[in-house]
């Protein structure tokens, strides 16, 4: 890589953005130390100036790394971006060894016993003790193997809760952090997507505590309870969603999510993409692919095309795309818009291009006439192939949640006399956390705040009340001898067999 000084500002983006610190500022102008230099092209991305160019040789002696579509050029005693490979001596190796788990197992940490990880009774149907200085309403014991097991279970009102919405599509919902709205009520906000998934946060302790609060809490409890809810997001998309089932968009209702990105669908069907075309465009709102270029393209023979496409270059054969309400979430609505431009001194009349989505749901086939142009034609039988396969792999739409909670307040003084030990043991895996039965995952750092997912526990098993709060049936499941040792409540405690079945149904 090089520097065209008569362009360069001396802005130093390239200087601080370079993975390898391979370039420094000298009197208002970037210098690059070749030495140092992989050639990972991210002082070229984001110079303002076009000023960064690449050289006409690649460095002499470099060793190309393959493992990522970076591609980098590592010299002799350097590493690559990544940081993780080194060009020893003229050999790439791994920096890191491989790690069995033994070796990781105390960074991992403990699991919580075989006898404790179940509830000997769930907190549904518990009810609670009000204030929380009283004991929990079920403090039972019960004999498991060689060891005396404990649970003690409430329903606990929740002001620091959220409902995590995952929906499952590449259909646009809203920007970032978008308010999201319930009855004309501010109940959440749209936040990073994740893979082939939306995702909207509801709730929250602000939102509940202000001046929307109860249709916040109502909100929150139907998505657990998996009943159907209306939304609509500020500047994007009417929705309505139930966990569980596919989610309504704008009035769409999508039958699959996305099998990956566009770069990831090139990966996974290119031997079946070089059969049905020339060249081949996924169309993706994340990455766009374009198969000639692609790493997957190459490794099976894919030929230069001379395509050329309009949304940015992330690497070879990958592209951000953008946002819409077209093709693959994007905005191109009409599958050729995608092609900026055709050289047809690399292209040939005949050539035959596939353009399709992550979801296959839609997809067209096109021949390059003499004169440049684009015929579009029925799809033959090994495009038609190609794009079933995409759609056979593809899973259904759907909505699912989490629920965030936060039990390390007063309701502990419920389950045991010293409320730190209890926090204590919940983190050192000697006290189990379940809601519902549910396993939970706990987060760390202090406190005892959880996340379960709704569709594991009983539906109807969440509430909320006008404080507002969500009430959320939770126990701890212990070892006698460690609930004693945090000053658990040994005088309400009593056998399983003592309870009465009703009282544990009702």
């Amino acid at each position: 890589m090089k520097i065209d000084e008569e362009r360069c500002r001396g802005c130093g983006l390239c200087a601080r953005d370079c993975p390898v610190e391979a370039i420094s500022m000298r009197h208002k102008k970037a210098n690059i130390d070749q030495a140092k230099c992989t050639w990972c092209g991210v002082c070229s991305r984001v110079c303002p100036e076009g000023a960064v160019l690449k050289g006409d040789l690649e460095p002499e002696g470099a060793i190309t790394c393959e493992s990522c579509p970076i591609k980098c050029k590592i010299n002799a005693g350097y590493r690559g971006a990544c940081h993780r490979y080194e060009n020893q001596g003229g050999r790439l190796v791994r920096l890191t060894p491989l790690h069995p788990f033994s070796a990781v197992k105390d960074t991992v940490g403990p699991e919580p016993a075989v006898e404790i990880r179940q509830p000997i009774i769930t907190g549904i149907g518990a009810g609670t003790t009000y204030p929380d200085c009283k004991p929990s309403p079920f403090i039972v014991r019960q004999r498991r193997g060689q060891a005396d097991v404990v649970t003690v279970v409430t329903e606990a009102p929740l002001s620091y809760s959220t409902l995590m919405v995952k929906i499952d599509t590449d259909l646009p919902v809203g920007e970032e952090g978008a308010r999201v709205f319930a009855r004309k009520c501010r109940v959440g906000m749209v936040t990073t997507e994740q893979y082939g998934s939306k995702m909207l946060s509801i709730g929250g302790v602000n939102l509940l505590t202000g001046t929307d609060g109860f249709v916040v809490a109502r909100t929150m409890t139907k998505l657990a309870n998996r009943e159907k809810v209306k939304l609509k997001i500020d500047g994007g998309a009417r929705l309505e969603i139930q966990v569980g089932q596919p989610p309504i968009i704008g009035g769409e209702s999508p039958s699959r999510m996305r099998v990956g990105c566009g770069s990831a669908t090139m990966g996974l069907f290119a031997p079946l993409f070089i059969q049905a075309a020339d060249e081949v465009i996924v169309l993706d709102s994340h990455i766009t692919s374009l198969m000639s270029l692609h790493e997957a393209g190459k490794f099976v023979g894919a030929r230069p095309t001379g395509v050329k496409l309009r949304f940015p270059m992330s690497t070879p054969g990958r592209y951000f795309g953008d946002k819409g309400n077209g093709w693959g979430g994007t905005s191109i609505e009409e599958p050729e818009q995608v092609i900026q431009s055709i050289d047809m001194t690399v292209a040939w009349p005949g050539m035959r291009i596939l353009i399709t989505e992550t979801t296959g749901t839609k997809a067209a086939y096109f021949v390059l006439q003499e004169n440049g142009s684009l015929k579009r034609i029925p799809l033959p039988p090994e495009a038609r192939k190609a794009v079933k396969a995409i759609e056979d792999a593809c899973e259904p739409s759907r909505v699912s949640a989490l629920f965030l909670g936060g039990t390390g307040g007063s309701a502990r003084a419920g389950v045991v006399k010293h409320p730190l030990r209890l926090t204590q043991a919940v983190h050192q895996a000697k006290a189990c956390i379940t809601v519902g039965g549910a396993p939970t995952f706990l987060l760390p750092g202090g406190g005892i705040n959880f996340m379960v997912d709704v569709e594991r526990v009983k539906k109807g098993a969440f509430y909320w009340t006008p404080t507002p709060a969500m009430i959320c049936p939770v126990e701890y499941t212990m070892l006698l001898a460690d609930y004693e040792a945090m000053g658990g409540h040994l005088e309400a405690m009593k056998p399983f067999q003592a309870i009465e079945p009703r009282e544990v149904l009702d």
